[in-house]
């Protein structure tokens, strides 16, 4: 499969037709995009052409040396040209050059890729800024990353990292990213610049979707292409961010406290309610307000109690809300929040802050991160974030109702004690080689013995069954980590777009469909920075289904991969009509949309009719960019899509924890 390192897309087909006459219902009018925004300057067209050919022979080198380990540090770069030229990027006249600056380093690299017998390329010796890339697991894209590599720091020995992530910046694409990236000191405002105690990761994040979503994964897949070509100590790996890279880091700090040894939030919101100055007569549908769930970090306050955590907030700014908010929160469950604040400051650092909070960082970087702490705490409404360290949620009672688990691990006594609320199913996982055969677990008044089975036990599952804990994993069709919903989650993870091999039958739905894959596409690739990747149903092979979640459009008159897995959907459709929950509609004025696992194999998901539920409309702030939809929903069809939805949402809803 040729990947994106082409960067020529194919084009899509003005409307399904696959050898029919189009349909002659009126087009639906697109949506218009918001970011990044669609008012970019004109190029000379001669200019144009040069910039356009020089893309495609760069592109097609780049393809040419894919199977090399570091061709994504020269695709990434071709990559953020061929954007900026397809999507309109170019804000000024002064960022015109900066492509010809790309094409020409990016040439340079390729040519240093193909030389033979080269043991590691020059750029990865260099000190200072440097620009990077890595392949995206998600959609096999080039996705970039900025680093900074102190000119003393001893790479002999593992040594420390700031994850730093960067603030919104609307029209700052791939490009303009790279560019500062290469220009200017970005962490903590720049008073950290002649600091020598750690390498500085900058992720792209996906530019700009509040470090959510495919961003958010973005972020870890950075540190471990890092990870490739510097000794990081993978104990001493801190997170921060400010602006929109604060709320980044307040939500990811919260959802995976275990990766960093320290976590610091600058002006960056954590909630959705408050942030947005909402009240009940302006609340949105109950599923949308469950769903802010997902990411507001109040519902995983204590999961800061793992670890150290700062914040900081300039003394005049409005987002010091945020980190008012989470002091607030943290107070009630007995933490006090080290909350640095800027006296007179706006939206921004002072260096005496800084100063501060660069202190506690190396005293973080000191101390490292503690792999098996001996008391652990979390807490989630959701099994996307299952657990910390080496307790684990892999059953919940009911989702989005908040889960609590606290353990404490006696190493000497061979106790591990457990307090668990709206659990159905825990892991505890052992130090690598040592054996959990002969401890006790204690479970309120239940007390079970880990009997020896003739091997090393470094991992046990536990199950509740009829108000009993006992040793064993839950089997059969149910949510678990990774396989939990939303819709939205698909997206998280490597994801095949099927799209129909014939029309629909019923003129509206085939309409409908023909409008949400185009516009699935372009969101993708303009927000998302992406090109997904999309199969024919004859092209469909077994890595897809294996690897990936397989995303389907149409209905099974029109999807032969639809067809095939019909009989294991919770949809039935006949004779124009589908029937979903005991309830029958008419295809021609509904679809349905939904999420479950993958009948042909269900460590996978399936989604049928949904691309990415949040839409333009939501792009104004970060703080809205969340799911919209639950595990399921049906669309009227007599609203046509717009910038808030793919329809009228007639219904919505999740399926329970065996997902009925």
């Amino acid at each position: 499969m040729r990947p994106l390192a082409t960067f020529v897309f194919l084009t899509a087909v003005a409307g399904i037709t696959f050898g029919q006459e189009k349909l002659a219902l009126p087009e639906i009018a697109p949506v218009e995009r918001r970011i990044p925004p669609t008012n970019g300057v004109s190029l000379d067209p001669v200019l144009l052409a040069e910039l356009q050919e020089r893309t495609t022979k760069l592109g097609d080198k780049v393809w040419e040396i894919d199977f090399k380990q570091h061709t994504a540090d020269a695709g990434v770069l071709v990559k953020a040209v061929e954007f900026a030229l397809k999507h309109g990027e170019f804000y000024s006249e002064k960022e015109i050059p900066v492509a010809a600056e790309m094409l020409d380093l990016a040439a340079a690299r390729i040519k240093e890729l193909e030389t033979e017998n080269k043991e590691k390329p020059t750029w990865l010796s260099r000190s200072g800024s440097i620009i990077r890339g890595y392949r995206s697991s998600i959609d096999d894209t080039y996705q970039p990353y900025g680093l900074f590599i102190p000119e003393e720091l001893d790479l002999s020995k593992p040594v420390s990292m700031l994850v730093w992530l960067h603030g919104r910046g609307d029209k700052i694409t791939d490009l303009h990213f790279l560019k500062r990236c290469l220009t200017k000191s970005q962490a903590f405002g720049g008073f950290v610049e002649d600091q020598q105690d750690a390498i500085i990761l900058y992720p792209f994040g996906r530019q700009c979707v509040g470090w959510k979503h495919a961003g958010e994964i973005d972020v870890f897949e950075a540190i471990e292409a890092v990870k490739i070509d510097y000794p990081i100590d993978d104990d001493r790996i801190a997170l921060a961010g400010f602006s929109m890279g604060g709320a980044g880091a307040w939500h990811i700090g919260a959802h995976y406290r275990d990766r960093f040894c320290a976590v610091h939030a600058g002006a960056g919101f954590a909630e959705t309610k408050e942030y947005n100055g909402l009240t009940p007569e302006g609340y949105p549908p109950v599923i949308e307000q469950t769903l802010w769930q997902v990411y507001d970090v109040p519902k995983y306050a204590q999961n800061f109690l793992n670890g150290p955590v700062t914040a900081y907030s300039g003394g005049e700014d409005k987002q010091k809300q945020a980190a008012d908010v989470m002091a607030r929160q943290m107070k009630q469950v007995g933490y006090e929040l080290r909350h640095f604040v800027g006296e007179g400051m706006g939206h921004k650092y002072n260096e005496e802050c800084v100063a501060e909070i660069w202190a506690s960082l190396r005293e973080a970087w000191q101390h490292g991160r503690d792999r098996m702490p001996p008391r652990v705490i979390w807490q989630t409404p959701t099994l996307r974030y299952p657990g910390n360290s080496w307790l684990q949620i892999t059953g919940l009672d009911e989702h989005w109702e908040g889960a609590l688990i606290e353990g404490r691990w006696d190493k000497e006594r061979k106790v591990i004690d457990l307090d668990l609320e709206n659990v159905r199913a825990i892991e505890i996982l052992g130090s690598e080689g040592k054996s959990l055969t002969g401890y006790r677990l204690q479970i309120g008044e239940q007390s079970i013995e880990v009997q020896a089975p003739g091997f090393p036990v470094e991992g046990i599952g536990l199950i509740r069954e009829n108000g009993n804990w006992q040793l064993g994993e839950w089997s059969g069709l149910m949510k678990r980590p990774g396989l939990q919903g939303p819709i939205d989650d698909a997206f998280m993870s490597r994801f095949v777009v099927v799209s129909p091999t014939k029309v629909p039958l019923q003129p509206k739905l085939a309409r409908w469909v023909e409008f949400e894959i185009g516009h699935f596409r372009d969101r993708w690739s303009a927000l998302m920075r992406g090109k997904m990747i999309e199969r024919r149903a004859s092209s469909l092979d077994s890595r897809d289904v294996a690897d990936a979640n397989l995303i389907l459009w149409g209905d099974p008159d029109s999807n032969p991969v639809i067809a095939e897995m019909v009989e294991g959907l919770p949809i039935q459709w006949r004779g124009g009509k589908f029937t979903f929950r005991g309830e029958t509609y008419d295809a021609n004025h509904y679809v349905p949309v939904l999420i479950f696992p993958n009948p042909l194999n269900p460590q996978r998901y399936v989604v049928i009719n949904s691309g990415l539920t949040f839409r333009e409309g939501h792009d104004r702030t970060n703080s809205l960019q969340n799911p919209k939809l639950g595990d399921w929903a049906i669309i009227g069809l007599d609203q046509d899509p717009d910038n808030l939805a793919s329809g009228r949402i007639e219904s919505s809803g999740f399926f329970d924890e065996n997902w009925k």
